[in-house]
Formats: C-alpha cells, structure tokens, sequence
C-alpha cells in the first residue's frame, strides 16, 4: 500500500500510476501526485482534532493552495452521511462518523484512486459494514478505484476482487 501511494519506494519493478511511473519521482512530484490522484484512509482516521469536520474534509484542497468545490464537498457531505455534523469537531463524532469525515477527506481533492488501510479495524461489526457499503457506493457512484487491506475476511468478501497474500506473495486471485 505504501509503494502504491508513493510513500515508500519499491526495492525493484515499476509501479505506474496514470501511466507515470512513479519511481523515479522525486518528494515534491510524490506529493503532487499524492495530492491529486490518490485518497488515503486510514484505521485510525488521522483527523486534526482542533479542526471542525467541514476543516478536515477541506484541508487537503487548502494545502494545495486551491478553493474547496463547496457543492461537490457538500455532496460528498450528503453521500456520507455528515449533513448535520459539519460544525462538529472529531471528539463529539461516533468511530463511524470520524471514519465517514477520513473518507471525505480522502476524497476532498477528487483523487481517481483511493488506498484505504484497514477502513474498518477500529469499528464494530455493524459500523463496519456501513462502512463498506459507503466505500462500495463511492466506487459506484463517484467511479474511484478502491483499494482496501483488510485482515477481516467478512469485510474482504464485501469487495468485488480479492487478492489474498501470504508472506509478499499472492496465493489467490478471486
């Protein structure tokens, strides 16, 4: 996951991201690319607890020295549930609504690729599976490619393709 967000460097082969081969890049290509096209969600959301939801979700767009498109944030806002709790800050959120705002944060700057480590590992079983069905929808709805590492397999089985890896090699495509 970090190889494919840019994060780490891959130790051989070539990883290619909207037919750029990202290897070669240097920190200030990687954070532009990072910016632009990919999403991250992380299992334990990495919000900025002194900001409101609506600050989470646009900071990204903000550090790219750009306006926030408030009708698309808006409608990610509506999709995700997070109409209501614009004003709030992380604390007074639900796991599952902190999770919801990492997702629209993620999505702020309209990326084609979301990376999503472990979305679920800090919900319970039914915020999870809401949480699934938000990510599904957004592949739906919005077209992103998704791309969720999870250990539970209840979760992987929500998901259109698994790959299973054991020990960095893929013993199973399904």
């Amino acid at each position: 996951m970090h190889i494919l967000g840019g994060l780490d460097a891959p130790t051989s082969g070539e990883v290619f991201i909207d037919g750029e081969n990202i290897g070669g890049m240097n920190d200030k290509q990687l954070s532009k690319l990072r910016r632009e096209k990919i999403g991250f969600v992380f299992q334990k959301f990495c919000l900025i607890q002194e900001l409101k939801v609506i600050e989470n979700i646009t900071f990204p767009i903000l550090l790219s020295n750009r306006k926030p498109d408030m009708d698309y944030i808006d409608e990610l806002c509506e999709a995700l549930g997070l109409s209501e709790r614009k004003k709030h800050l992380p604390n007074e959120l639900s796991g599952g609504q902190q999770q919801r705002v990492a997702i629209a944060r993620a999505l702020a700057n309209d990326p084609q690729i979301l990376l999503c480590d472990e979305p679920t590992g800090n919900l319970d079983k039914k915020t999870s599976e809401e949480v699934m069905d938000l990510l599904n929808g957004i592949n739906e709805k919005f077209g992103k490619t998704l791309l969720i590492v999870t250990h539970d397999n209840d979760i992987a089985q929500k998901t259109k393709r698994r790959l299973r890896i054991e020990d960095g090699e893929i013993v199973s495509d399904e």
